[in-house]
């Protein structure tokens, strides 16, 4: 017998018993940021590595450990995507979207990382994202967090919470990176391997770390915003004004940070204590040095990413309130003639009731067999068509979750009842 084959590991197959929760939040997600004007891009999976290398950079855990690299027949080092960002920018210089222009834009797709699997954290993933060019104000720092609240307000989703802070720019953060050098390097017998290493590549990170035995010499670290200009006070100040206008609340997080030297400014998180280890949903900031950094003009840019599987283990906690897309009605037929009917008159309320969610039974078998299909599929209402309907010119119509009479309607009522349903 041949070996059975089964998913790469950290690659899950999303199954049609969960397909639905994905297309509610999808289409929840989709809803919201098309009401705030922004329009789907959709970018390749592959690309050159080059783009990562030059946007992730060369000493990231990304970079050197994570990707997902070959070269292909004509010997070129191709990339599966780790992250849309990069793809979203090198798509905006070439194809010339950033001249003189604003662009508000989301994506959604599959990402690669060669990571150890975990829940919530996997090999290949989803993320939703967007991203705003051309802005270089707090305004739209505001909107971004804004925006990624209601969708929060969309899902039912409650207990999130917002961390923020700011990077300044990158010449304040050399001043206070000199800073950060020289504290870790006087509690160097603190650091774990990976801070040591990241003390000489990428200092900042190291306010990340989670190790138990870092924290107390962690919180002892410089503050960023003791080194911060008055225009990137000013900024900060203002965003924070806009949430507390806005009533959204949020925690000053000053050991929330980015490694990137484009990184500029806001970054923020949404956290969660309900996933574990895994509690980012949500992470954004502004990355106004990317765009030049690609070779394109100096562009400001703000953005954000979502973690679909994380989002979609919370939704999963409230599985039974949420308003997924069952069937409305299910039409089980008895008999060759009806099972000959059947079909064209699915077809006429199909075209009839825009929207309707019918299955119409296929294979045969006895009633009581169709009606077990039938509740098992989850639908409202099962239509009933035998030699007799078929004789009278009615459908037999049962609800299969409540306890209503059951009824005979011609097809011109059912038509009107099936419209009063869905």
């Amino acid at each position: 017998m041949a070996k059975q084959l089964q998913a790469i590991r950290g690659m899950h197959d999303i199954l049609p018993d969960k397909s639905a929760l994905w297309q509610y939040l999808e289409d929840s997600i989709r809803g919201v940021l098309d009401g705030y004007g922004y329009r789907e891009i959709r970018t390749p999976i592959l690309e050159q590595t080059e783009l990562f290398s030059r946007s992730i950079g060369e000493v990231t855990d990304i970079v050197e450990k994570e990707m997902y690299t070959f070269k292909d027949r004509n010997g070129d080092s191709l990339t599966l995507r780790p992250e849309c960002t990069a793809g979203c920018v090198r798509a905006g210089i070439e194809h010339g979207l950033f001249h003189n222009q604003i662009q508000r834009i989301w994506y959604r797709g599959h990402m690669f990382r060669h990571e150890r699997p975990q829940k919530g954290r996997y090999r290949q993933f989803h993320q939703i994202g967007a991203e705003a060019f051309g802005l270089p104000g707090p305004d739209i720092d505001l909107e971004m967090i804004l925006m990624t609240h209601r969708f929060w307000k969309a899902l039912g989703l409650d207990g999130l919470e917002l961390q923020i802070n700011t990077l300044g720019t990158s010449d304040e953060r050399a001043g206070y990176r000199e800073q950060l050098v020289d504290y870790f390097s006087r509690n160097q017998e603190t650091l774990d391997k990976e801070s040591v290493r990241r003390a000489e590549t990428n200092p900042l990170r190291i306010l990340d770390s989670k190790n138990p035995d870092m924290q107390e010499m962690i919180a002892g670290a410089p503050a960023l915003l003791d080194y911060l200009g008055e225009i990137s006070r000013a900024h900060f100040e203002q965003l924070c004004g806009g949430l507390d206008a806005a009533g959204v609340s949020y925690v000053i997080n000053p050991r929330l940070v980015r490694g990137l030297d484009y990184y500029a400014r806001t970054v923020f998180e949404w956290v969660t204590t309900r996933l574990g280890a895994q509690g980012t949903v949500c992470a954004g900031g502004r990355y106004d040095g990317l765009v030049e950094q690609l070779g394109g003009r100096t562009t400001p840019a703000v953005g954000f990413a979502m973690g679909v599987e994380r989002l979609v283990s919370l939704l999963e906690e409230r599985l039974s309130e949420l308003p997924l897309a069952t069937p409305h009605a299910y039409m089980v037929l008895m008999g060759q003639e009806a099972g000959s009917h059947g079909p064209i008159l699915s077809e006429q309320l199909r075209d009839q009731v825009p929207g309707l969610r019918l299955i119409t039974h296929c294979g045969g078998g006895s009633f009581k067999s169709q009606f077990k299909k039938a509740d098992r599929s989850g639908a409202a209402y099962a239509l009933a068509l035998g030699e007799d309907e078929l004789t009278r010119g009615v459908v037999t119509v049962k609800s299969l979750r409540t306890k209503e009479e059951q009824r005979e309607m011609t097809q011109q009522d059912l038509v009107i009842f099936l419209q009063s349903v869905i």
